[in-house]
């Protein structure tokens, strides 16, 4: 099992996006939505960003739901050369671990699929009750 928390700090962004959205299956996919959307407006690859963000509005809904709180989705290009997607939810006491499921396991391989399409990822807890789940691409070398 390994357990990722790191803070990376970056320039302003040049581009942004940030909404808050109810932590239900409907919303996980809107999010989805919209991080294509977007990305495809700015002119930016979508693939695998639109993984990255399926599945980290799952985890959020699934295992950072707080009944009457949304969790926060945001989309941030920094000088053209990175996009940084992170999750927000309340739930700041459970953090994600990277573990392999069983094998006939039908779920908990989010996190793997993460690791694998981003650069980087990580976790930065705080201000209580939130923590945030991260990811990064490169979008230049």
């Amino acid at each position: 099992m390994t357990q990722v928390i790191t803070r990376t700090e970056h320039s302003a962004p040049t581009r942004q996006f940030t909404v808050l959205l109810s932590p239900t299956r409907r919303a996980a996919r809107l999010a989805r939505l919209l991080t294509t959307a977007h990305l495809g407006d700015w002119g930016l690859p979508t693939e695998s960003a639109a993984h990255i963000v399926a599945e980290l509005a799952a985890n959020a809904m699934l295992h950072g739901r707080v009944p009457g709180r949304d969790f926060r989705l945001s989309l941030a290009v920094h000088d053209d050369r990175l996009l940084r997607i992170a999750v927000t939810d309340t739930l700041g006491e459970r953090l994600p671990l990277l573990a392999p499921p069983a094998e006939d396991a039908e779920s908990g391989r989010g996190l793997l699929i993460v690791e694998a399409l981003a650069d980087r990822w990580g976790v930065d807890v705080g201000p209580v009750p939130r923590k945030t789940v991260w990811a990064e691409l490169d979008l230049k070398p």
